[in-house]
């Protein structure tokens, strides 16, 4: 973190891709020695900047020396926008992951004269951040620098309910441009209400950084609308054939792992949340009333909940 503004560092990674490299853009707060890393990733069309409330916290209540790593995942933020539209899907965003920590490891090495810098790996995946988390968690044999520790899933598993998909399908990439940063902040609200209780300057600060120059002096979403190609290229069928291969991948996963649901959630059902608390991992399961899909990590409260699994405070 930057001492003197109380920002986190920008950084980006060259990441391979089937027709040549992109970068991806990352944010780090705390100690960029510090052996304990967390890694958050945001949902679908979100950003790292989602993170700066629980980032913050974490770094400021772990007793040890900590570092916080928030991805702006290809497509989103800082980060390069995809000439294939087709390439926006999880593997590519995995494979990311794994540049970015191989990079943030050399940088340690080289630093620390260690070999091992990274001790101790967490992730904290917010919907499709934690589709990824669960794609490295749960295959052994990756080069990650340590094997992630405790997995934390906010709002989603194997399953995903087809209603959810066809509710991405309606808004994902349609969008234009706003007079001003409280118009966008309210028509990013109106597609928002499942992530529940959210304060209104929190809200602002956070749709802040969701947003970018246009034309004619408005605002426009700082994402590329062609991410909601392959979801509207998704079919009943596919999404079966994902769900199967998700589920082999959570059996496989040995990180401790939190599952929070929000109550009121139209992706994650309450079935598929009490089966991942029975295979895989075992997840314990925390259940949040007067939430839907998903929790912004964002209220003191719910950072608490987080704080504790990872840090034990």
């Amino acid at each position: 973190m930057n001492s003197q503004t109380g920002q986190p560092l920008l950084e980006f990674v060259s990441c391979p891709h089937p027709e040549g490299q992109h970068r991806m853009a990352y944010w780090r707060w705390g100690d960029v020695n510090a052996r304990h890393l967390v890694v958050c990733a945001h949902g679908l069309t979100r950003q790292g900047r989602d993170f700066d409330r629980l980032a913050q916290a974490l770094v400021s209540q772990s007793p040890q020396a900590l570092q916080i790593i928030c991805p702006d995942v290809v497509g989103r933020g800082r980060s390069d926008w995809l000439s294939d539209p087709a390439a926006y899907q999880i593997p590519q965003y995995a494979a990311d992951m794994l540049a970015m920590l191989g990079q943030v490891n050399a940088q340690m090495m080289a630093q620390t004269g260690d070999n091992k810098p990274i001790q101790t790996l967490d992730w904290v995946g917010t919907s499709m951040g934690g589709l990824i988390g669960m794609v490295l968690a749960g295959q052994p044999g990756l080069p990650l620098p340590a094997p992630i520790r405790r997995l934390v899933l906010n709002d989603v598993g194997p399953a995903i309910t087809w209603s959810s998909v066809q509710r991405m399908q309606s808004y994902v990439g349609h969008f234009g441009q706003f007079t001003d940063l409280d118009e966008a902040a309210a028509a990013l609200w109106a597609l928002s209400q499942g992530f529940g209780p959210v304060a209104a300057d929190v809200w602002r600060d956070m749709s802040a950084h969701m947003t970018r120059p246009g034309t004619d002096g408005k605002l426009t979403l700082h994402y590329d609308p062609a991410i909601g190609v392959p979801v509207r290229a998704m079919t009943p069928e596919i999404a079966a054939a994902g769900e199967s291969a998700l589920w082999a991948l959570y059996d496989q996963i040995q990180a401790q792992t939190l599952l929070i649901r929000g109550q009121d959630s139209d992706l994650l059902t309450p079935e598929t949340a009490t089966i991942m608390t029975q295979r895989g991992p075992h997840a314990q399961l925390d259940t949040w009333p007067g939430f839907g899909h998903a929790p912004t990590l964002t209220g003191d409260d719910q950072i608490a909940v987080v704080a504790k699994f990872l840090l034990g405070v």
